[in-house]
């Protein structure tokens, strides 16, 4: 074992816990904090047109990126748990092989999304909760997000991929590429070149090729500790178990959340479409929050499953506890800072006196996610690291269907939008309570001689 490999091993298996929380999710923290830019940087741009409906198609369309992502999770997510119980188990050689079946996975998934999304566009623009200010741009806009679909999971993969054998500041690199690119791009596509929101898809497709190339670029000049081999492009039969295994629910999980998403968007637009561009950047400027605690719980998942894979569960119990406290407390403050400055933050993207008000009331409504949502999406992850997908599934079943959507179509009847903003709030508390319940209890029933 050399340097670089001894080093990435000791985080995952022997550092101080709360320090090697801290290692393996701070880099990711900074790399998903310019994610943050690169979300914001759409709705920013497209926002100094001064067409509000444009900024409403860019919302309408984000659960098309979500389902793209979920469809790339879902090899990612199962391939990077398999990846690090493999290296737990001191199986080297089976990672290498998981990985390059990955992206032979990846390639074969985005040409399905392409091909079916774009026979189906029209209805699917209308699925999305388009009117008739909106159809033409949200069609436009998804349309390009599909021909692009490719370098989206591929950077999405590639980046669980990294971080899967500890490799956080690689996968960062490309996070913070394509970002770049990104607000380089936007202006150029938008207003020199006259595309107005296909400019901004045709950028945002370009940026993720360009974090991807990055991606790649690391396992082809031998930096990682795993390479991938045309030799291994053909997945065995237990590599495909495993992948699908912890992946379809991973992928389920956030599919459900974009059926959520969409949900919510049809209940919005029948208060007003420009309540849909409201919601859409409030819920962009919320999403620093959310990528911090996505940061500390993907940092996580492969010290949980690399201890998993060794059965190391006084360890695991440690990191656990360390993760809660520190996404806990961050989640706090900025949850502080979204209560103080909720009408400026809206302000940045829009002129709109009626949107900037609707905006920082939703802002400061959902805010109240943040305190509980990071428990939640650890609890999940580290269910996903130890391959027990079932317990991950059963946490979003219950959480978005059992839960959330129920609660918002009640709320919303009964006591209106304000009743609908309370939704996800109340969801997050109680999930909270019962995914700690869950993952402490199988924590505590691992033993050195449990097989899986």
């Amino acid at each position: 074992m050399d340097n670089k490999e001894d080093k990435r091993i000791y985080t995952l298996s022997q550092e101080v816990p709360a320090k090697a929380v801290v290692k393996m999710s701070v880099p990711l923290i900074i790399g998903m904090f310019i994610m943050v830019l690169y979300n914001l940087v759409d709705t920013y741009f497209i926002g100094l047109t001064g067409d509000d409906y444009q900024l409403a198609a860019v919302n309408l369309a984000y659960p098309v990126m979500m389902v793209t992502v979920a469809i790339s999770n879902m090899v990612g997510t199962g391939a990077s748990s398999f990846i690090a119980r493999c290296l737990g188990a001191g199986e080297k050689e089976k990672a290498s092989h998981t990985l390059t079946a990955a992206f032979t996975l990846t390639f074969i998934n985005s040409m399905l999304v392409t091909s079916i999304g774009l026979v189906f566009l029209p209805a699917l623009a209308r699925l999305l909760g388009a009117k008739e200010n909106t159809f033409d741009y949200t069609q436009q806009y998804v349309q390009v997000l599909l021909l692009g679909s490719f370098f989206t999971m591929g950077s999405y993969t590639a980046g669980a991929l990294l971080r899967s054998e500890g490799s956080v500041r690689y996968s960062m690199t490309g996070m913070v590429v394509g970002t770049l690119m990104n607000i380089v791009l936007d202006p150029l596509f938008i207003f020199t070149l006259n595309m107005q929101i296909r400019g901004a898809a045709i950028a945002t497709v370009l940026s993720n090729a360009a974090g991807f190339g990055v991606s790649v670029l690391y396992y082809l000049r031998g930096k990682t500790l795993l390479r991938p081999s045309t030799e291994q492009i053909v997945p065995t039969g237990e590599i495909l178990r495993e992948i699908y295994w912890v992946g379809v629910p991973a992928s389920l999980e956030t599919l459900l959340t974009s059926a959520a998403y969409t949900v919510n968007n049809n209940l919005a637009v029948e208060y007003s479409e420009l309540t849909v561009t409201a919601m859409g950047i409030a819920q962009k400027v919320l999403s620093l929050g959310n990528y911090v605690y996505q940061g500390f719980a993907s940092g996580t998942q492969p010290i949980m499953g690399y201890n998993y894979g060794a059965r190391n569960s006084d360890r695991m119990k440690k990191v656990l506890k360390a993760g809660v406290t520190a996404v806990t407390g961050t989640e706090l403050v900025l949850m502080a800072m979204y209560c103080i400055f909720a009408p400026l933050l809206i302000d940045i993207f829009t002129d709109t006196a009626e949107v900037v008000d609707i905006g920082a009331h939703v802002l400061r409504r959902l805010m109240f996610i943040l305190p509980f949502v990071g428990t939640v999406s650890m609890c999940r992850m580290s269910f996903q690291a130890m391959g027990k997908p079932h317990l991950a599934f059963a946490i979003t079943l219950i959480r978005q269907l059992i839960l959330y959507i129920p609660l918002l179509l009640l709320l919303n009847t009964c006591f209106g939008f304000n009743g609908m903003l309370w939704a996800q709030p109340v969801t997050e508390a109680i999930m909270m309570m019962v995914s700690l319940l869950l993952l402490t209890n199988t924590i505590k029933h691992i033993s050195p001689t449990e097989r899986e």
